[in-house]
């Protein structure tokens, strides 16, 4: 009787995680299904002074911006309309005198520096104009390193994952290489392929086209088109209305303000 009792009890007691379990995995999908539909970048109201020895200069005008993910956006503008300012907003690298930055579901004017860098290692995914790789570093060296900041992955998974993404965008062969013995174009493919390390949602890319012949700069929007093909959330500045025109979406920026927005 007491073991048939206890039987019993051990019964109850198994049964109650599994409705648990059922709740949790609807909570899961509840909060997934919310997170889908959340922007994965959204600016209100955003705000940027500089301070100059002429007065102050406002870069920025009250900008509200959001971006879907998976959405494949241009911003284009004359020099000096405020595109670069913008996007060093939603990735963290300045911060806006007033308004809301969430990006990722992240209010990120509440990250400490450190916490600041941490985010930005896993969330975005940055290609310069110029690069910006370290030449004293092979190429394959280059693309492992945001893996080592962020923490990301085991050390043996890291040169094999940096190799994979090289052979992605076609430098595979060129892994071993120093960046001074690259073409233009080779560079900023591994520019990209540095930008992926860490498999971040959002990439932004700050005219990554600008120093790159036509048929370079073919190559590198095709491999953005794949990337937001693949679920990628990809922000493009850029001065090419030939390229900015095959994106998903075009946003205007002059004066600090977006004037004009195009969606296809």
């Amino acid at each position: 009787m007491h073991l048939l009792l206890k039987w019993k009890r051990e019964r109850i007691v198994a049964v109650q995680p599994v409705n648990d379990f059922h709740e949790n995995v609807a909570s899961a999908v509840d909060r997934s299904v919310d997170c889908a539909a959340r922007p994965i970048i959204d600016l209100r109201g955003v705000v940027k002074v500089y301070e100059t020895p002429a007065g102050p200069f406002v870069a920025l005008k009250g900008i509200d911006l959001k971006v879907e993910r998976g959405e494949f956006l241009a911003v284009v503008g004359k020099s000096g309309s405020g595109k670069s300012t913008l996007i060093n907003m939603f990735t963290g690298i300045d911060h806006p005198t007033d308004g809301e930055v969430i990006v990722a579901d992240t209010p990120i004017r509440r990250l400490s520096e450190g916490q600041m860098a941490e985010w930005r290692g896993r969330t975005m995914g940055i290609v310069f104009q110029f690069f910006q790789l370290l030449p004293t570093l092979t190429v394959v060296e280059n693309v492992m390193i945001p893996m080592d900041l962020a923490g990301m992955y085991s050390l043996s998974e890291r040169y094999t994952r940096a190799m994979h993404l090289l052979e992605q965008v076609g430098m595979a062969d060129d892994a071993h290489k120093f960046p001074a013995t690259l073409s233009v174009g080779q560079a900023q493919r591994a520019a990209i392929a540095r930008a992926l390390a860490n498999d971040p949602p959002i990439v932004v890319a700050d005219e990554p086209t600008g120093n790159l012949d036509t048929r370079n700069a073919a190559l590198v929007f095709d491999l953005f088109v794949s990337l937001a093909e693949a679920g990628k959330t990809i922000v493009m500045v850029t001065h090419d209305d030939e390229l900015a025109r095959r994106t998903q979406r075009t946003v205007t920026i002059a004066d600090g303000r977006i004037v004009d927005e195009v969606r296809r």
